[in-house]
């Protein structure tokens, strides 16, 4: 089994393929992601200038599970951070179960910390919540991603959506600022593609 990383746009073709069979299948076309607008999909995927990086699991060939990391600066009570988060975490359904995602998505966690990155933040189901948590990631409680752009917000706490916020602190100054974080609306603003990761 190896764990391999490619900017996504160099995935090699033949993974890429198989990445995007696991997303149609868990995100139909009609059904896609919360937050990622398929009218204005790129050839890849995300906005490049969220600098999109997958990861997979992949074992003789078959790609069992991945996932995107996203990142873009982030101002927030008045300091910058470099913040990453994750987006189209899946895990092929005939080995779900194993642990696979839980690996794959622990592995993020540690690459993000040692990228450069102040902080990852990103948002999941509510029921999710312990399947990241097991895997390093931490719940911001109250905490609500602002996506979109500033001028058409799209918010993790609009109508119909379920979600938590949950995030990893890797930078000294991110950590010190920590509770800034807490009770509050992250204006994050990845953009009309990934309006939110």
């Amino acid at each position: 089994m190896q764990l391999l990383s490619f900017p996504e746009a160099a995935t090699p073709p033949d993974l890429r393929a198989q990445v995007r069979a696991l997303h149609d299948a868990a995100w139909p076309p009609s059904d896609p992601p919360a937050g990622h607008d398929t009218d204005t999909d790129t050839d890849t995927g995300h906005d490049p200038a969220l600098h999109p990086r997958s990861m997979l699991l992949v074992d003789d060939g078959t790609v069992l599970a991945a996932l995107d990391v996203l990142s873009k600066p982030l101002v927030h009570a008045g300091r910058r951070y470099r913040a990453g988060g994750l987006s189209a975490v899946v895990t092929r359904p005939v080995v779900r179960g194993r642990g696979h995602g839980r690996r794959l998505v622990a592995a993020a966690h540690e690459a993000m910390s040692r990228s450069g990155l102040d902080l990852g933040v990103f948002t999941c189901d509510r029921p999710l919540r312990s399947f990241y948590e097991s895997a390093g990631w931490q719940l911001l409680p109250g905490t609500v991603l602002v996506g979109g752009t500033p001028t058409a917000p799209f918010p993790s706490d609009r109508p119909g959506f379920d979600k938590v916020t949950m995030a990893a602190f890797f930078s000294a100054p991110a950590r010190e600022s920590r509770a800034a974080f807490r009770h509050t609306r992250l204006e994050l603003y990845p953009g009309e593609i990934d309006r939110l990761w």
